[in-house]
């Protein structure tokens, strides 16, 4: 089996290489022999997240004082790319999504209470965390939200709906944005709630079946009077904003990492079918259209994987990030499309029957252009900091 390594990093210390091997070892064992069914359940088993989490990998960028790693952004970098070499988008987005895209609110801007009640749980794999900002009719446009939480002698209630939510069926933890002032205008008045699973005013309305990342859960939430104690306030008021665009750096850094991690492996299932498959003769490999059209997909690839690792870079040494993680998100999901597409192509027709790895890695990926940012979203971004 051809391993396709890019050319390694000197960024990663001794600690981050031992990361990368236990997570590529963990991928192969435990995740590859049995995703295949957890793509026809459409979820993943609490126990992938509790050996995880027990391996120290789910916190590895929170407070060691709650049970993280301390760790900095490159450690989100190397978790990304492993989980996504699997070649099951979905287990890697479910992963992900908790330990670097949800409670990482929790670990930034919760109060030392709510991190003592939170996170020992969700590092350790125990509890499973989920994201809520993206509604019905506001996506990409964060500041058209609608879910409102009026404050009360009691606390807070909440009321309106969450879509496309990941982890939204099985989580545990939901870190919720809300317009907390009707008055204000735009991204202006929004702010950040912790809200459990067992709240009676949390409903999931819908459980999303999915052209691809099949095995993570997607859900349809609705907040009917949700009834919120006074420390359910994540932050202080009338920054969620701010909070959410800050998480969003992150958010498109590992999306740099899963595109990272999945054209290295629909590259290696590549190389190795076309040197057998036969054809006119001789193996397709022997033809230089096809050794072309590799190299091609394989620099562009590389250049994504150079980005990703520069932003955690910037991010770990304090910088602004918002135009290169911008452009990250926008190059390298474009690209991840051009590389699953080229490699189903040279698949022919086995890389389209379902079941085969590059044709799930061709579906799986089509959702990291709008996710996390809009493509064009992204370039907008990009033209406004030119």
């Amino acid at each position: 089996m051809t391993e396709f390594e890019f050319l390694e990093p000197d960024l990663l210390d001794e600690d981050l290489r031992m990361v990368r091997d236990q997570v590529r070892r963990f991928s192969r064992e435990r995740i590859v022999p049995f995703a295949d069914e957890w793509e026809a359940t459409g979820e993943i088993p609490r126990s992938v997240f509790l050996e995880l989490g027990q391996m120290g990998f789910l916190g590895m960028r929170h407070p060691v004082e709650y049970g993280g790693g301390g760790m900095g952004a490159l450690a989100s970098v190397v978790l990304g790319e492993e989980l996504s070499r699997s070649g099951y988008g979905g287990v890697a987005s479910a992963l992900t999504v908790h330990s670097d895209m949800s409670i990482s609110h929790i670990a930034h801007r919760g109060s030392p209470a709510q991190k003592q009640r939170y996170l020992p749980d969700a590092c350790a794999g125990r509890k499973v965390g989920a994201i809520c900002v993206t509604e019905p009719g506001a996506g990409s446009d964060v500041a058209g939200m609608r879910t409102r939480a009026v404050r009360t002698a009691e606390g807070w209630v909440l009321n309106g709906s969450k879509t496309f939510i990941t982890n939204g069926v099985h989580g545990d933890i939901y870190i919720v944005a809300a317009r907390t002032d009707p008055e204000a205008k735009g991204s202006r008045g929004i702010s950040m709630f912790i809200v459990d699973k067992d709240n009676p005013g949390l409903k999931v309305t819908r459980k999303f079946d999915k052209h691809g990342w099949r095995s993570s859960d997607t859900a349809e939430l609705f907040f009917d009077d949700l009834a919120l104690p006074p420390d359910a306030l994540l932050g202080e008021e009338g920054k969620g904003f701010y909070y959410i665009m800050s998480t969003f750096q992150n958010e498109r850094l590992v999306v740099g990492a899963l595109v990272s991690g999945t054209c290295a492996r629909a590259i290696e299932l590549t190389v190795d079918y076309v040197r057998q498959r036969q054809a006119f003769g001789k193996p397709l490999w022997d033809q230089q259209v096809v050794r072309n059209k590799l190299a091609w997909v394989a620099s562009k690839a590389a250049a994504v994987r150079a980005l990703t690792y520069q932003c955690a870079l910037m991010i770990d040494q304090g910088k602004d990030t918002v135009r290169e993680v911008s452009m990250l998100k926008a190059f390298g999901a474009e690209t991840l499309q051009e590389v699953v597409h080229t490699c189903l192509q040279l698949h022919g027709g086995s890389g389209y029957i379902i079941g085969t790895p590059v044709e799930r890695m061709a579906r799986d990926a089509r959702i990291l252009t709008i996710g996390g940012g809009a493509t064009e979203v992204m370039l907008e971004e990009v033209a406004k900091r030119m």
